[in-house]
């Protein structure tokens, strides 16, 4: 069977721990049954007796697969990207139900990591598997090759490596790992399967100790520990380091590994040990004292309590965080931090320009930033190419595996391979030979754009190469100068071939202000008169929009500049109608956060790609106002739609009502169709994000060679006038009256309904968006008049969290 033919429509996973469990839902997101097995209860327990199970009762032989999966059901953030798709895995044990694995199309292996149970699960698979059936390992550091002892030709042509990342959902590695024996198309097929249905940046690893990731992001981790020591640094001051200001994620080094357990990077760092003794390299994965003291203590992380940091109550009743001094072993209160580079960086966005300031910094953290950084370039070279054939690989699973948002390499080429070169040399480090070689050739970098597209100098060819796999993928960071059409401070409009262009944002937080409006209005003028295709709204930011520029408008309202902020809101209600009412197709590619402002531009687009992981939702009512910027007229006129369809209005009303009225948020794209965001028929998911921008610029060419026409403004929008204001107003005083809501809340959510209902109109009647368009404008300028709505506003700026007042 080709890899192009195969198709993966049952799973079987083997084993239901933490790993198990939780790829048994991804591959349930993507629309595959799954079946999940484990091992039976070693005995009955009084618990189970008085509930009346014997060991001939399913309840009782499925309790360990049930109670994890359970347990995986509960987890936040959720693993299933909605709750109804827990129905798409059957839970069974191993003595019952391993002939069911004959179904399967995939079986998954995520026992325990001890070669002699992944065997014995091996040998029971090949007596139900079905002939061509893959069958993968989700080991993390147990050499695959060494698993084939015992099995028939067909099952190791067939076997190969899968490695997920924890938690599978939100991690975006996948390492395939293939044997000396997996047959080229099955190795083909999972590359191709983990980036098109799972979403996952698929690297294909050699069969070395812990393979790409966890050899080099373990390294980098037990190096820290080292030197930490060394320098005397306190595990607050190493976290503050490491964090988001390096661009690694916010539990940056100690808190990340309290989160995945010690026990777990203990594991790891002791096999490499193992694997490597005697070596320069195995002394870095030896445990420093005060990881000896933790493991012999239990102190394992979240799981036992306490790692790094522990939660622990004060006199009042209230909790604080203590961390644990590693000179004495002891805990004490959390401390704030401050270094004078750190401070001195803040306002320097642009990631690698920071990165080359804060390894200039002659204080205590620039000292740390140059021996950390310039050995961990050193021992990433060193990878190469035994661990990884080239450098992109590592970058792909640094990033992908680890959350870093630049891999070493990507790291190197924005220092300077010369400063590098020089730090690594006054370290005592010698790069490898292939380093040398490439600066002898008159290389300055990792890598370059040609044609649009991504080389990575390739040390077996002594060339520039393209990285193999971006026909799928149109990144805009791969654009050359000559695609940039326009730009202002906020946006930036490129080309992105065959007659689309693509807007893309990149403000803070990728908020809309002034800029950004200018930016929509722009683009869609420049493709209606220049003969353009169509438009793609998209970014590569961390998010798609974090809504209005609301510091922006605190300023206007603090001022009381009523006119300038009524300008504002209808020029921002001006740019969501013309993304609506244009002569192209306007098609809008959401990710990571879309909230407010972000929300309304994809209500109005005429189809929407969203990645996956979007999370996308209507929520001014947190900060004291209503969707300002057609949200709230659109959610009207989608439930009059509803209503024209045959819902039961007042029904109708109250759910797109609380949609908006809780400001809820949409944990994935999927969910987003259910809060009636998204819109089935019309709107798509991209399962891996970094493809959306393609998919979204091939809807605009279906929707152009279709004969795309400026659609018709709406005239017949049905509200409901006082049958509706009934509803919400009571609803709202009975709210008040049991406490649940202060009396603002109150305020706000009696504007929000009148909007929706049209009015005070003494029967329901049809009105036009206009109108809509005009009481959404009152209602959010007489909130932004309340004291109460300013300090939400306020506060939100401030902390990042809703205020309740």
């Amino acid at each position: 069977m080709t890899a192009k033919s195969r198709h993966i429509r049952k799973a079987a996973v083997l084993g239901s721990g933490v790993m198990g469990s939780q790829i048994a839902c991804h591959l349930a997101n993507i629309g595959v049954e799954v079946l999940l097995l484990d091992i039976l209860p070693r005995e009955l327990t009084d618990e189970d007796r008085a509930k009346g199970w014997t060991e001939t009762s399913k309840a009782w032989r499925n309790k360990i697969v049930q109670h994890h999966f359970e347990a995986a059901k509960k987890l936040k953030p959720a693993p299933l990207y909605h709750p109804g798709f827990a129905d798409r895995i059957r839970i069974g044990n191993f003595e019952d139900d391993l002939p069911l694995v004959a179904e399967a199309d995939w079986i998954i292996e995520a026992v325990i990591e001890r070669r002699d149970i992944k065997l014995k699960v091996y040998e029971s698979i090949e007596k139900h598997r079905k002939p061509g059936t893959l069958v993968s390992t989700n080991t993390s550091g147990i050499p695959i090759n060494s698993l084939l002892e015992g099995r028939s030709e067909d099952f190791k042509r067939h076997f190969i490596g899968t490695h997920f990342f924890n938690p599978p959902r939100y991690l975006k590695l996948l390492e395939i790992i293939p044997s000396k024996e997996t047959a080229p198309e099955v190795q083909e097929f999972f590359m191709e399967y983990g980036r098109k249905f799972l979403g996952k940046d698929t690297v294909a690893c050699p069969d070395t100790p812990a393979f790409i990731a966890n050899r080099i992001g373990v390294f980098s981790i037990m190096h820290l520990f080292h030197l930490v020591q060394e320098l005397g640094l306190t595990v607050e001051q190493v976290d503050k380091l490491t964090g988001p200001v390096i661009g690694r994620p916010k539990s940056a080094t100690f808190r990340t590994a309290d989160v995945v357990g010690l026990d777990t990077l203990i594991n790891v760092a002791q096999g490499l040990a193992g694997h490597l003794q005697g070596s320069e390299e195995a002394k870095v994965f030896a445990l420093p004292p005060f990881l000896e003291h933790m493991q012999a203590q239990g102190w394992l992380g979240q799981k036992s309590g306490q790692g790094f940091y522990k939660k622990v109550k004060d006199s009042d009743g209230g909790s604080q965080i203590h961390a644990l001094d590693l000179k004495t072993l002891a805990y004490r209160p959390s401390e704030r931090v401050k270094f004078a580079s750190l401070e001195a960086a803040k306002p320097i966005e642009d990631l690698r320009e920071r990165m080359r300031f804060l390894l200039s910094a002659k204080d205590e953290a620039g000292n740390f930033y140059r021996k950390s950084t310039f050995t961990l370039l050193h021992y990433s070279a060193g990878r190469i190419p035994k661990s990884a054939e080239a450098c992109y690989k590592i970058d792909q699973a640094l990033k992908a595996g680890f959350g870093w948002q630049l891999g070493p390499f990507e790291l190197w080429d924005a220092l300077g391979m010369e400063r590098v070169l020089e730090g690594v040399e006054k370290e005592g480090l010698r790069l490898p030979d292939w380093v040398s070689q490439m600066h002898k050739e008159g290389a300055k970098s990792f890598y370059r754009l040609k044609n649009n597209k991504k080389e990575y100098w390739d040390i077996h060819q002594k060339a520039y190469a393209e990285i193999p796999g971006q026909e799928a993928f149109l990144l805009l960071e791969n654009l050359e100068e000559n695609r940039l059409v326009w730009k202002n401070k906020g946006c930036s409009l490129y080309d992105i071939g065959d007659g689309v262009l693509n807007l893309a944002f990149h403000t803070k937080m990728n908020s809309i202000g002034s800029e950004v409006l200018q930016g929509l209005q722009h683009s869609i003028d420049v493709a209606e008169k220049e003969g353009w295709n169509g438009l793609v709204i998209a970014n590569e930011g961390e998010q798609f929009s974090a809504g209005a520029n609301l510091a922006l408008i605190l300023m206007l309202a603090i001022e009381q500049e009523w006119d300038e902020l009524s300008f504002a809101v209808q020029a921002f209600q001006k740019s969501t109608m013309r993304v609506r009412y244009s002569d192209i197709p306007v098609v809008v590619a959401p990710h990571g956060l879309t909230l407010g402002g972000g929300c309304e531009l994809c209500l109005h687009a005429d189809a929407v790609v969203a990645a996956a992981e979007t999370y996308i939702g209507l929520v001014e009512v947190g900060v004291g106002l209503i969707p300002g910027g057609g949200g709230t007229k659109e959610f009207a006129l989608r439930a009059s739609d509803e209503y024209r369809e045959g819902g039961i209005r007042t029904n109708v009303l109250r759910e797109r009502f609380l949609t908006m009225g809780q400001a809820k948020v949409a944990t994935s794209a999927k969910e987003a169709f259910d809060l009636g965001i998204f819109v089935e028929g019309r709107d798509q998911i991209a399962w891996h994000g970094d493809r959306r921008i393609a998919l979204a610029k091939q809807k605009v060419l279906q929707l152009h060679e279709a004969g795309y026409t400026r659609p018709i403004p709406r005239k017949d929008i049905t509200v409901l006038g006082q049958e509706g204001l009934g509803i919400v107003y009571a609803g709202a005083n009975a709210m008040k009256a049991g406490h649940y809501i202060s009396e603002h809340d109150q305020v706000i959510s009696e504007k929000l309904g009148y909007v929706m209902c049209g009015g005070d109109l003494s029967q329901a009647q049809q009105v036009d968006e206009q109108y809509l368009l005009d009481l959404e404008r009152e209602a959010f300028l007489s909130l932004l008049g309340t004291r109460a709505t300013l300090e939400r506003v306020q506060h939100m700026l401030k902390t990042g969290k809703p205020l309740r007042n």
